[in-house]
C-alpha cells in the first residue's frame, strides 16, 4: 500500500511539472543573436521556434555547406590533401596550354575532370577553405540539407563530361608524344653532327 501511494504521488508530481510548463508558455520565441545579453534568458516561458517560418540567426563564423567556384579553381588538390576525412575527391587533367585565369589573376593549367565533395563525410573543420590559394572553396550559410538517399549528399562541382575528359587526356598524350619525338629527333641530329 505504501509503495502504491508513493507511486501515485511521484506520478502526480511529474504531471504537475509537465502541465506547469505546458500552460505557462504563451509567447513565441524572439529571434536574438547569440551576442545579445538576454540570449540564454529567452528560453524562460517561451515555446520553441516555429521552423521553417522562424530561423535562428546564423553566426558569421559558422561552418556549414561547402561550395566551390570552379571558375576560380586551379585544381591544385590542396583541399583534398588537407581534408582529415577524405571527403573531397579531385581528378585533374593537364592542359596542353594555359586555359584561362582565375579572378585573382592566377593562370589555370589543369582541367577538373572530377571535383566531388561528400558532405556526409565532412566534419566541417574548414581546413579546405584555409589552404585554398585562390579562395574558390568556401563555406556557405546553408545548413538544412535533408535528403532521402545518402549519395545525394555528394556534390559534383566539375562540369566536364566523361567524353570531354577522354578528349582532353588524348590531346595531352598527343602533345607529350610530339614533344618526345621532337626531343629524340634533336638528339639524333646532334649525334649525326658529331
Amino acid at each position: 500500500m505504501n509503495k502504491t501511494i508513493k507511486g501515485f504521488t511521484t506520478a502526480l508530481k511529474g504531471l504537475s511539472i509537465t502541465f506547469g510548463h505546458l500552460f505557462s508558455s504563451h509567447k513565441k520565441r524572439e529571434i536574438l543573436p547569440a551576442s545579445d545579453n538576454n540570449y540564454f534568458k529567452q528560453l524562460e516561458g517561451t515555446n520553441t521556434i516555429q521552423y521553417p517560418h522562424q530561423k535562428l540567426p546564423i553566426p558569421e563564423v559558422g561552418r556549414y555547406q561547402l561550395d566551390v567556384e570552379m571558375d576560380d579553381c586551379i585544381v591544385c588538390d590542396l583541399c583534398a590533401k588537407v581534408c582529415p576525412v577524405n571527403c573531397i575527391d579531385i581528378e585533374s587533367i593537364k592542359a596542353t596550354e594555359a586555359i584561362g585565369q582565375t579572378s585573382d589573376g592566377t593562370t589555370k593549367r589543369l582541367y577538373a575532370a572530377k571535383f566531388d565533395i561528400d558532405m556526409a563525410k565532412c566534419m566541417y573543420c574548414g581546413l579546405c577553405t584555409i589552404v585554398c590559394p585562390t579562395e574558390c572553396i568556401v563555406m556557405t550559410n546553408q545548413y538544412d540539407k535533408s535528403v532521402v538517399e545518402l549519395n545525394q549528399l555528394t556534390y559534383q562541382f566539375s562540369d566536364m563530361t566523361p567524353e570531354m575528359a577522354i578528349e582532353k587526356r588524348k590531346e595531352f598524350e598527343q602533345q607529350q608524344a610530339e614533344r618526345q619525338a621532337a626531343k629524340l629527333a634533336a638528339m639524333q641530329k646532334k649525334e649525326d653532327t658529331e
